[in-house]
């Protein structure tokens, strides 16, 4: 993880109360497998990009983009907007506004339409008990 910058850890309030969301994203960095999601698309996201224009983001930034998207329902633009005024979004995504540069929409709406290419971004998560089967004792089989 990288280190807090002046502006996360001494300037602003901090609060002691951890919001729904705050408690949300926790829940979802342990749930979801990520690098069983990376290694699906990492055949398609290009490392090198050729010609002008602003170095590709890290698949994990834009996987982790492309989630919360879906999660709480931004568009492109609103996803853009909500990286730089919300500080657990862009923990979560692991940016830092003071030293990375963040995702523009144009770049947010490329990745989800590489992922709608190569058919990557039907997964669904749902919350569900381990197993809801329920077992019988050798008893109740034999009669």
């Amino acid at each position: 993880m990288k280190q807090r910058s002046l502006g996360d850890t001494g300037f602003q309030s901090k609060r002691d109360k951890r919001t729904r969301k705050q408690i949300f994203l926790e829940e979802m960095d342990k749930a979801v497998p990520w690098r069983r999601i990376e290694k699906c698309i990492k055949p398609y996201y290009h490392k090198a990009r050729r010609g002008p224009g602003r170095p590709q983001m890290p698949l994990d930034v834009m996987l982790r983009i492309h989630f919360m998207q879906q999660w709480f329902g931004y568009g492109d633009q609103a996803m853009e907007e909500a990286l730089y005024d919300i500080q657990i979004l862009r923990d979560f995504a692991g940016l830092d506004a003071f030293e990375d540069h963040l995702p523009d929409e144009t770049t947010i709406l490329r990745f989800h339409h590489l992922l709608e290419k190569h058919h990557l971004a039907d997964a669904t998560l749902i919350d569900a008990p381990s197993s809801t089967k329920k077992t019988k004792t050798r008893n109740e089989t034999q009669g």
